[in-house]
Order: structure tokens, then C-alpha cells, then sequence
């Protein structure tokens, strides 16, 4: 039986797509450390590139992302050159073959067809991509056609995440993101059409004015695209680090316990729907890459979420993306005008990191397995038994009231999170996170 907690639920911890988390991040820790990286990659190691398009024609109120309005087409060339002049940069230094491409933002169709596709002949002209590798692209409904749909299917796109957040046309005003559910099932239609063979949705719970019936309403119109996987995000309202969330208001904000019976609410339907349930916030079919990965115990969790992607390394490129390294994390330049400075300059974009120590890298282990199959042995991941024993009583402090309340089981050298505590997950996850205990403070809502 899933129970509320207020208190747990009243707690604020990081999502723990990286750790260190971001807030870890600092000037002290860039493009020399990056270059450094990079260099030490050889031709026998597999990476994921991520590409940054920090545009949108329209501006989302409840969107954390760093992303601006796109304005004139020119803006948008100006910045595509940037990004190639950056491609060729980076290659020039990496030796190793890539796996994966996903293009996120902001919106990748924010672009024109025709850049779009300068940018897929850069990657392939530079980097040595594998034949079997998955290309993948995020996407804004409101603004893609029919010509966009048949550029993506010549570039190899072959999987898409669309933004559909949520079906209800109030819930849709207050957040300033108008999409009727036919305009989505249209763009659907059309990239099937194009020969994309797999569609992600991307929805939201915890959104202003949003009830168990709209989120009812919003599954039962989504299970009729027939999505491949479904990512339902809990919305974080940080006004305080993201200006544009003030303009939602925050009396029509769910509070803690509604928001919680949303998120299970989902789970149940999306599992009655046939999809089954990865990680804390991701659903999938199961024949699906991203099922096949849960079952086998080789899901990863990165900065795009839960993912069956199994490089150790992740090279982000364009404005403020994140390359994730076993030893290192780095960002680079936010600014745009600044970003396309320093590649212009034939420089290195970051700006700022973490350098992960050993330490790091141990408790993040933890971290991303308990995450991802909600149970780790800590002997298994190659600590003696006696450290073991000291990092599970080191947790005890977060772990004991989750224990108290059967929502994990622990034992000397690690633990599981039972079916009840599955939405706490990422509380007991942050027992192990040395920079923090949980708070309110500048992260999202736990549940």
C-alpha cells in the first residue's frame, strides 16, 4: 500500500542526473581539465555527444531549461556556425566513436530544416559514428511540419521525444504552452509517416490548475499515440533561480500531497496501459531499449534521465551543455554571445566543473544503481566489507525514519527500496550524497 509522508514529501532533494550535482560546479575546473579529457579518450572507447539549441519560439513559463526566444532566422545562422566551429573543434581532439547523438534544447526544430541538417553533416564529417548508432532528437509539436518531420528522417533520426506536458487546455494556459491534443496527434502521424520509428512523450504532474482528472484525462489521450516510452516529470518551481516561473501562480500549484497522488495516479495508469515502470519517473514498453536495460540491470541515469545508454562518457556541445567523464563533469558558457566568442577563437567553450574524485565516483555508483534498480549491495560495487558497513552507518541519519516506515530495508552492506518506498527513492538516494542532507533549498520536490 502506498502511503503519503508529509514530512518526506515536504523535502526538497536533486534529481541526481550527475554527482556531484551542478550546484558542485566551479570556475575553477575548465577548459584545460576539459582538453585533458577529451585527450585521453582513444579509439577503443565509445562516447554519447549531446547537442544544446538554446532557442524556442515560444517561451514556456514553467521550462528550466537555458533556452531564449529564437527571433529571426539569422540569429539562429549565426549560432548554428558557432556550434559546427565547435564540432570540428572538439573532434579535432577525440579519437573515440560515438554511440549516440541527442539533440535536446530549448528546440532543435527551433532551427530550419536546412540547419538542422548542417549540423547532422558536421557530426558525421568530423566524428567517426558507429553504423549502428541511435540518433535522437527532442521536439516542440507546436512548431514542427511536414518538411522538418523528412529532414529529421534523412539526417537518421530515428527517435523522438515530443513535449507534450499535459492535454488540458486550462492547465496549457497557465503555463503559456497552447497545444491541442489533435495538433499533437497530427505532428505523431506525420513523423510516422517520415519513417521515425520510435516517439517518446514527455508530460508533467504538479502543473498549475492540474488535478487527478486531468492527469487522468491526459494518459487516457496519450496511451492513443501509442508512445514507446513516456517520461512523467514532477514540475520543480524554483522562481527564485528561474525568473520566469513568477509568472505562474503559485496558489494554483498542487500542493504536496496532491502532487504526490499525481505521480501515483500515473504510475497506475501507465502500468495498466502495458508500460512498465523505470526508475522514478520513466515508462516504456517491454520491447522497448529503455524496458530491455531495467530487466537486464543495465539502465544508466546521465542528464537526460533514465537512459540505455552505456558510455562512461557523454561530450555536450553548444551553449551551456554538460560533458560528463568517469573523473570529470563540465559546462560550458551559458551566454550565447559569449559562447560563439570563445569557439570562435578557436577556444574551448567551459567555463566551469568538477573534477570527481575517487570518492565521487564511488558514492555516485551508489547513487545511479539505487536509482535505477532501487537496491545495491556496496560489496558488489568492489567496497571491502568493513567500508561498507562505515558508508551504511555514515547514511543511518536518512535512512533509519525510511527504514522505520518499511519504505527500505537495509542491511551491513546495503540496501532496497520496497514497492512503498518507490517514490522516495531519490531521498534515500541522497544518503550517500556527501555535499548535502535534504532540504528545501534550491532543488526540486522530493516526490
Amino acid at each position: 500500500m502506498t502511503v503519503f509522508h508529509a514530512d518526506l514529501a515536504a523535502l526538497a532533494v536533486p534529481r541526481y542526473t550527475s554527482y556531484p550535482t551542478a550546484v558542485e560546479f566551479s570556475g575553477q575546473v575548465g577548459p584545460d581539465q576539459y582538453a585533458a579529457a577529451l585527450h585521453r579518450l582513444s579509439a577503443a572507447d565509445h562516447v554519447s555527444l549531446y547537442l544544446h539549441i538554446p532557442y524556442c519560439h515560444q517561451i514556456c513559463w514553467y521550462c528550466g531549461c537555458n533556452t531564449g526566444a529564437a527571433g529571426r532566422t539569422s540569429r539562429l545562422e549565426i549560432y548554428v556556425d558557432a556550434l559546427i566551429a565547435e564540432i570540428a573543434l572538439v573532434a579535432a581532439s577525440v579519437g573515440a566513436r560515438v554511440k549516440h547523438v541527442h539533440f535536446g534544447g530549448g528546440s532543435p526544430n527551433a532551427l530550419t530544416p536546412r540547419q538542422f541538417e548542417r549540423l547532422v553533416v558536421a557530426i558525421r564529417r568530423n566524428f567517426t559514428i558507429d553504423h549502428d548508432a541511435e540518433w535522437a532528437a527532442e521536439l516542440d509539436p507546436r512548431h514542427l511540419n511536414v518538411e522538418f518531420c523528412r529532414a529529421l528522417s534523412r539526417s537518421g533520426i530515428r527517435r523522438v521525444s515530443l513535449g507534450a506536458q499535459t492535454f488540458d487546455l486550462g492547465v496549457q494556459a497557465r503555463i503559456n504552452r497552447l497545444q491541442p491534443y489533435r495538433l499533437v496527434a497530427q505532428q505523431v502521424a506525420e513523423l510516422r509517416k517520415a519513417g521515425i520509428a520510435h516517439i517518446n512523450l514527455d508530460l508533467m504532474y504538479g502543473l498549475p490548475g492540474q488535478t487527478l482528472d486531468s492527469i487522468a484525462r491526459t494518459v487516457s489521450l496519450a496511451k492513443g499515440l501509442a508512445p514507446d516510452r513516456v517520461a512523467m516529470f514532477g514540475y520543480a518551481h524554483l522562481p527564485r533561480m528561474l525568473p520566469r516561473q513568477r509568472m505562474i501562480d503559485e496558489r494554483q500549484l498542487p500542493d504536496a500531497e496532491a502532487r504526490f497522488w499525481q505521480s501515483i495516479l500515473s504510475r497506475d495508469l501507465w502500468e495498466e496501459a502495458g508500460l512498465q515502470a523505470v526508475g522514478f519517473d520513466h515508462y516504456a514498453r517491454p520491447d522497448d531499449n529503455l524496458a530491455l536495460a531495467a530487466a537486464s540491470g543495465n539502465l544508466r541515469r546521465n542528464f537526460q534521465g533514465f537512459t540505455d545508454d552505456n558510455c562512461q562518457t557523454v561530450i555536450g556541445l553548444g551553449a551551456s551543455a554538460i560533458s560528463s567523464f568517469p573523473d570529470l563533469i563540465v559546462q560550458s558558457e551559458k551566454h550565447v554571445g559569449q559562447y560563439r566568442m570563445r569557439v570562435g577563437n578557436g577556444r574551448f567553450a567551459t567555463t566551469r566543473g568538477k573534477l570527481r574524485s575517487n570518492d565521487d565516483q564511488r558514492r555516485g555508483q551508489i547513487i545511479e544503481r539505487l536509482l535505477c534498480t532501487r537496491s545495491v549491495d556496496l560489496t558488489a560495487l568492489g567496497w571491502t566489507p568493513a567500508d561498507a558497513r562505515q558508508m551504511m552507518a555514515d547514511a543511518a541519519t536518512v535512512l533509519t525514519p525510511l527504514a522505520e516506515r518499511g519504505l527500505v530495508s537495509c542491511h551491513d552492506t546495503g540496501l532496497s527500496i520496497t514497492t512503498e518506498g518507490a517514490p522516495y527513492a531519490r531521498i534515500a538516494a541522497s544518503a550517500f550524497d556527501r555535499y548535502r542532507t535534504p532540504s528545501a533549498e534550491r532543488f526540486s520536490a522530493a516526490i
